[in-house]
């Protein structure tokens, strides 16, 4: 089968198509046939082997040589001990354990995979395994009237989060660079802000949640920016901020009324199938800004790991 493979960090230069043998499904497992595959930015963490925890499981060299974890296609075998997948099955999941998202199969546990609801299409279902358990679980606190602010939300994740959070009935502000002030607004963002001119945390009013995606201030910085009682969680940023919010945010926050902290993530169906379903109905929207064929992988990643894209990207496999 063809993959996209790399042998060493660095950027989308390290990528090259090859031909591979095609696995075999062990116990509890499946073998995927890729329709799509979308790109997030752990993916480009993982291709940089930047921030550190990147790095788990191959500190010099990537345990895994092809990326892409959110995956959706056709089920094409399946290992012992799996009964609730077969053959021909539809199905979208985040593989983030295995990943090989990215060739024409993969392996992935049946566990991770949940039955693509008819009336969504793959590229649309590949979208929202990791994005959608982050946004679904990110705004599972907001309450009707609340300021909610989501730093980084041009992106998947971002995209996702401005409309969960509405859906509530929350008043939001969306952070992002200058380019992704209309997409923001166009998801259903109240105000936007671009980070490169001004910085949210010193806004005039605080704010009741704040959804950090790339998170890279002060705790010091975050604690201001939240309101009496408010909530500040962050998944993503360098790992010297995430260790001060574990550490320094806590004994902050409880000083001063405020929770400061990072977002534990659930995978797994239960994590995206909500989403899933609210794509499908229509309530909610999946937003693609483009999608690249396999050959076009290293173009892919570069487009998510610059931060240029308007929602998700994803690679469709023929």
């Amino acid at each position: 089968m063809r993959a996209v493979v790399y042998h060493r960090y660095g950027g989308p230069e390290q990528l090259r198509m090859a031909d591979v043998p095609r696995p075999v499904p062990s116990s509890g497992q499946v073998l995927v046939r890729i329709r799509s595959t979308s790109v997030n930015l752990s993916d480009w963490e993982c291709l940089t082997g930047s921030p550190a925890y990147a790095r788990l499981g191959g500190v010099w060299r990537p345990a895994r040589r092809t990326l892409g974890s959110d995956i959706a296609g056709v089920v094409d075998a399946v290992g012992p001990g799996v009964t609730h997948l077969r053959p021909g099955d539809e199905v979208y999941g985040d593989n983030l354990a295995l990943k090989g998202g990215f060739a024409e199969y993969a392996l992935a546990p049946a566990s991770a995979l949940a039955p693509k609801p008819a009336g969504l299409d793959f590229v649309s279902a590949s979208t929202i395994p990791q994005a959608g358990a982050i946004a679904v679980q990110g705004t599972e606190r907001v309450r009707p009237g609340a300021r909610v602010l989501i730093n980084g939300a041009g992106g998947g994740s971002g995209s996702f989060a401005i409309q969960l959070a509405k859906r509530r009935g929350a008043h939001v502000t969306a952070v992002d660079n200058g380019s992704k002030q209309d997409f923001m607004r166009s998801v259903g963002a109240d105000e936007v802000i671009d980070y490169e001119r001004e910085d949210f945390t010193r806004a005039a009013r605080p704010y009741d949640l704040v959804l950090d995606l790339v998170a890279h201030r002060s705790v010091l910085a975050y604690r201001r920016a939240l309101a009496p009682g408010g909530t500040y969680r962050c998944v993503g940023g360098s790992v010297g901020t995430l260790l001060r919010v574990l550490t320094l945010g806590a004994v902050i926050g409880a000083a001063s009324g405020r929770s400061l902290g990072v977002l534990a993530v659930k995978q797994g169906p239960a994590a995206f199938e909500p989403l899933g379903a609210l794509v499908t109905n229509g309530e909610v929207a999946a937003h693609v800004d483009r999608t690249f064929t396999l050959d076009e992988v290293p173009e892919a990643l570069a487009h998510v790991g610059q931060r240029r894209a308007l929602g998700k990207v994803v690679v469709v496999v023929s």
